[in-house]
């Protein structure tokens, strides 16, 4: 059904926020006033609707205590709920495939790609795979290959967390977080992360192989956690463009000055630093060395850390970390900014008394509808 977005302010390309009214047609934006429903958006900024390449927060609705798991359907579908309050309309789920057991094993990545799937026909929200691919998982290359080929993955990333996961099994306490996640006694963990580790010398022509198939597959691909420049020129060599939380501004210069887009958590600016002590996204953001804002593992920070980096007028400019620059870095040219045939995925938002979600349009549909979006709908 088409709908009219009326007395807003809007964020138009080469204009800024300047008022004027957004009309959608079926699943597009359009330039014609249409006669289906109309959304009083005054008082409100109507903007593109958010596109958010890394959040495993999803995660936390299938297992929101170690060891305590629920059924991945009911997961995937309350996940989608909070993603469209939060205005995302393009989620892409961080999914680590690990050699851990538990919530990051084979076993639940094939289970949510069942449940992605089973939910697809009545998803309002985009919901896409981002394959964090675990540099040691090698029982698990030709699952991920599969996939890959399969279509089911649209972002792969190279994650090596093991060699942190190895120097950290000598203290207790430490150790016992991964073997609670996992579902298993410390001791067995150990032995089988040391396992694990043995076959270091295998890594390299595995990471080759999944590179090799992105490429075919024509997806984008990334690199976490880069800790130099030359760990990002690897890993560009490879065809991955994206460095996913550079560890320390010289690699996220060297990324920049490359072309590469650099991506940084909204938690980062939100709560002013990271929670691991690493590089400051708001600092990487205003020297030009952060181009993209993800979730990373708290939905509701993308929003919050667009108006921060906005506050005194820059908000049109800091947007595009959420929305232009993620599609374009995914290859999505259809989303991203308010324009006649693009995706009319669009989120309205009030900026007080702090900025909040009051309606949510995905793909031409009102997805999320606050009480005080609802009394605004005639």
């Amino acid at each position: 059904m088409d709908l009219d977005i009326t007395g807003g302010r809007a964020l138009v390309p080469e204009l800024g926020i300047v008022p004027a009214d957004i009309h959608t047609t079926g699943t597009v934006i359009s330039t014609e006033r249409g006669d289906g429903r109309r959304f009083d958006a005054s008082g409100l900024l109507v903007l593109p609707g958010i596109v958010d390449l890394h959040g495993d927060a999803f995660e936390r609705q299938v297992q929101p205590r170690p060891g305590v798991d629920f059924p991945m359907d009911l997961a995937v579908a309350e996940t989608e709920a909070q993603l469209l309050a939060n205005g995302i309309t393009t989620a892409f789920h961080g999914v680590t495939l690990s050699w851990e057991p538990g919530l990051r094993s084979a076993r639940a990545w094939t289970a949510l790609l069942s449940a992605l799937a089973a939910n697809r026909p009545r998803q309002l929200c985009d919901m896409r795979v981002h394959l964090r691919w675990e540099a040691f998982n090698l029982e698990a290359l030709d699952l991920a290959l599969g996939a890959i080929a399969e279509g089911e993955v649209h972002l792969l990333a190279f994650n090596d967390h093991t060699p942190s996961i190895l120097r950290k099994m000598a203290d207790p306490v430490t150790g016992a977080k991964y073997s609670d996640r996992a579902g298993m006694p410390l001791e067995e963990f150990r032995t089988l992360a040391s396992g694990v580790g043995a076959r270091a010398a295998e890594v390299p022509a595995a990471a080759d192989r999944i590179a090799a198939a992105a490429r075919a597959a024509g997806i984008p691909m990334a690199s976490h956690d880069d800790v130099s420049p030359e760990s990002r020129a690897a890993f560009r060599a490879e065809g991955a463009r994206i460095s996913d939380f550079p560890m320390n501004e010289p690699t996220a210069r060297a990324a920049t000055e490359a072309g590469d887009w650099v991506v940084m958590g909204s938690p980062n600016v939100v709560r002013g630093g990271s929670h691991m002590g690493w590089a400051s996204a708001a600092r990487m953001v205003e020297a030009g060395l952060c181009q993209i804002l993800t979730s990373d593992y708290f939905y509701p920070a993308l929003l919050r850390a667009a108006f921060i980096l906005g506050e005194g007028g820059g908000l049109a400019k800091r947007w595009d970390l959420i929305s232009a620059n993620p599609a374009a870095a995914a290859g999505l040219h259809d989303r991203g900014r308010i324009e006649p045939g693009r995706r009319a995925d669009l989120v309205i938002v009030a900026d007080t008394p702090a900025p909040h979600v009051v309606a949510t349009i995905a793909g031409g549909r009102i997805a999320y509808l606050s009480a005080e979006g609802a009394s605004r709908l005639h």
